[in-house]
């Protein structure tokens, strides 16, 4: 009886209100209400009841322990390979401009004219001054030698020939001070070109023909930059760099390449690898952090002083790490990593896990898995621990059958 429809039972009391027209109407009623409700008892019976015991399939993957790179990925800026300011080393007008501003300059290259005229003239005194006393030391040192001889007979007193001694040594020191002035004055003579300091890119000129111009000015007349090669800064936390090393340190991790991939400010891949140089040996007490520099080749000037950049490179390799797939870690109320493995028996049997990052499409596992575990990574988002599974290999074609008719 239970099993009979809601719409079986409605047209059988319809027959028979027709058949018995005399009947009660309130009896029809009552009839009408226990049949819905055991119509409605039938139903839910029939949709709750579902085959008991049977076992999930569940798809695998069998983990084995490999080496994986520790690879970290920060921040950084350019920074050129050499940068010199050209500053003025003596005072005076700019005559002339004698290069083109963001063009490529050699060292020695004269950049700017500065007036001549007063060192022209400084260097013209200090060579009379320098003739001036040659010609006196050459008269003390000639009357020095007369007075000798005559000291020696005693025909002069001994005084007169000391006191001339002395004055021809002082005449022989005031022609060398005299020579130092003369070689200062031409060396500003030749400080009145201002030359480039070193081989690079100049860029704006920050002074123009007719400026004043003075040996201890602030502000450079112009910067030259040397691009062929780049420095790249990396600013690293000095907490991350600490257990990096301690890790190292208890044997856990190996010391990694060198080489350093770059990401511009645009997101593509900077086509030259580069190498780390250094790193600091001190951390910067307002940033917390240490500074590695990295040095790339830039024969076609892409990379810009003061450019923004991602620097991806490998510090450490772990030789004992597991890669697991994303889609098969789950993480509990409290925010852990777990997976299912199959266990003895075709059982599920969750881990608790520890996830340093991810690297691709996997999660690179430090601890809580061996090699050989079979990790569930399909079907076992509604597993519960100690589920009957049955396990095949991950993405195994499955055998599709229509379903009983007791399921049905």
């Amino acid at each position: 009886m239970g099993s009979m429809s809601h719409a079986s039972w409605i047209d059988r009391l319809t027959s028979f209100a027709r058949c018995c027209p005399s009947l009660p109407a309130k009896w029809l009623c009552t009839l009408l209400s226990a049949a819905l409700v055991a119509g409605c008892g039938a139903t839910s019976g029939d949709e709750t009841k579902k085959p008991g015991g049977q076992a999930q399939t569940v798809g695998y993957v069998v983990i084995a322990a490999t080496t994986v790179p520790v690879v970290t990925e920060l921040d950084g800026r350019v920074a050129a390979f050499q940068s010199s300011e050209v500053r003025p080393q003596v005072a005076g007008i700019v005559r002339r401009r004698m290069f083109t501003e963001g063009e490529i300059v050699r060292q020695g290259e004269t950049l700017y004219q500065i007036d001549p005229s007063l060192y022209d003239a400084a260097a013209a005194e200090a060579q009379a001054n320098l003739a001036s006393a040659q010609a006196t030391a050459e008269a003390a040192r000639a009357k020095a030698g007369r007075y000798r001889p005559l000291a020696e007979m005693e025909a002069i007193a001994r005084q007169d020939y000391t006191d001339a001694l002395a004055q021809s040594r002082q005449a022989a020191a005031a022609v060398a001070q005299n020579r130092a002035r003369l070689e200062t004055a031409r060396i500003n003579q030749r400080f009145t070109r201002v030359p480039a300091p070193i081989t690079g890119r100049i860029g704006r000129s920050l002074v123009t023909e007719g400026a004043l111009v003075t040996a201890n000015q602030a502000d450079p007349l112009a910067v030259i930059q040397r691009t062929d090669t780049v420095y790249v800064d990396i600013q690293q936390s000095s907490s991350e760099l600490l257990a990096l090393r301690r890790a190292m340190a208890q044997g856990g991790l190996v010391a990694g390449s060198a080489a350093v991939e770059l990401t511009l400010e645009d997101g593509t891949a900077y086509p030259v690898i580069g190498t780390v140089a250094f790193a600091e040996t001190l951390v910067d007490p307002e940033t917390a952090t240490v500074t590695l520099r990295a040095r790339f080749a830039n024969p076609q000037g892409i990379l810009l002083p003061g450019l923004f950049v991602r620097a991806r490179f490998t510090q450490a390799t772990n030789s004992n790490a597991f890669l697991v797939p994303q889609a098969a870690v789950l993480r509990d109320p409290q925010g852990a990593a777990t997976v299912f493995i199959v266990g003895p028996g075709n059982k599920a049997v969750k881990r608790t896990i520890t996830t340093d990052r991810t690297q691709g499409a996997f999660w690179v596992v430090t601890d809580g898995l061996s090699p050989g575990d079979k990790i569930i990574t399909q079907g076992g988002s509604k597993l519960r621990p100690d589920a009957p599974i049955k396990p095949v290999p991950e993405s195994a074609p499955q055998r599709v059958v229509a379903p009983s008719a007791k399921e049905r």
